[in-house]
């Protein structure tokens, strides 16, 4: 007895022996067979965007190289040639000099030789505001080790920052000499010899600058102000200026300037030395009075608030 051809099978249609039937089928009816995959072209994609990333980590890499060979001169001539002259001005009897303005011949050249470190790693410093003269409390958000030397570009003052920085080459030795009050983090021993080292320069009609973070952060945002570092303030009847630090166009390279997650103070320099060159924003905000705010923790939150606004902008 004769075998029933298959559903869908015509009389007379013989499959041929090796062919797929869905290919036989559309030789029988006269359609087009389907495609066949090619993976050798999802291969060939793969492989140019490959070649593609490649030539751009390339000429990324050679333009990095580019700046580490202009720039790297620069920083030895700012080490070798100016921070001598730096120093020999800060020495008495030069450094007690006082200029047109009222500012200290020391202080001022604090100011020359932190704008030229900044101009070395292509930073171009634009202030916004004006710094108050005598007694105040500056603070600001704090992002990293340049955030020092942004600010004394601009006003001297002397900074409360953690011990570790006195070890770091080259920044922690002119911290020193830029009188900065050093913190053992964690110690409260330690920070209630900061208050009283605080209190005692403001009421001397100094400035202090504080980043009431308490650390660096990853540039994102900006984080809770410690209220206890404010006390210096209050106890001395001065007003607290919130500086803004804007790193990049609008703020664009917090992330960039900031610690990596395990990146050393070295490394953060030595990647910073070969970044593009960027603007930085220096922003001096509406100073808190004595009296504007009640209380340490209100001053803070008042001098936060400033701050994030003028990141916002």
């Amino acid at each position: 007895m004769p075998a029933r051809p298959a559903p869908g099978h015509r009389s007379g249609d013989t499959p041929t022996p090796g062919l797929d039937p869905a290919r036989a089928r559309a030789a029988a009816g006269g359609g087009r067979p389907p495609a066949r995959r090619r993976p050798w072209r999802r291969w060939r994609v793969q492989g140019r965007t490959g070649i593609v990333l490649g030539v751009v980590r390339s000429r990324l890499h050679s333009v990095r190289l580019v700046r580490y060979l202009v720039r790297v001169p620069f920083l030895a001539w700012h080490l070798l040639i100016h921070l001598p002259i730096t120093l020999l001005l800060m020495t008495p009897p030069f450094g007690r000099i006082r200029l047109a303005g009222g500012d200290l011949l020391e202080h001022r050249v604090v100011r020359w030789w932190s704008g030229g470190l900044l101009r070395v790693f292509g930073m171009r410093v634009r202030r916004v505001g004006e710094p108050m003269p005598g007694a105040v409390m500056f603070v600001a958000n704090h992002v990293s080790w340049i955030d020092i030397v942004s600010l004394h570009s601009q006003r001297m003052m002397g900074f409360v920052a953690k011990r570790e920085i006195a070890g770091w080459p080259l920044v922690g030795w002119m911290a020193t000499r830029a009188q900065t009050i050093y913190h053992q983090r964690g110690s409260q021993e330690s920070l209630g010899g900061v208050l009283h080292e605080m209190l005692v320069r403001l009421r001397s009609g100094r400035a202090v600058g504080v980043f009431p973070e308490g650390r660096t952060r990853d540039g994102s945002s900006v984080g809770p102000f410690h209220a206890r570092i404010f006390l210096a303030a209050v106890e001395a009847g001065v007003p607290v200026q919130p500086v803004a630090l804007r790193y990049g166009a609008h703020a664009s390279a917090q992330r960039q300037v900031a610690f990596a997650p395990g990146e050393s103070f070295f490394g953060n320099f030595l990647r910073l030395l070969g970044e593009p060159a960027r603007p930085v924003e220096v922003v001096f905000l509406e100073p808190v009075a004595p009296g504007d705010a009640e209380g340490r923790r209100r001053i803070a939150e008042t001098a936060r608030e400033r701050i994030v606004a003028a990141m916002a902008t």
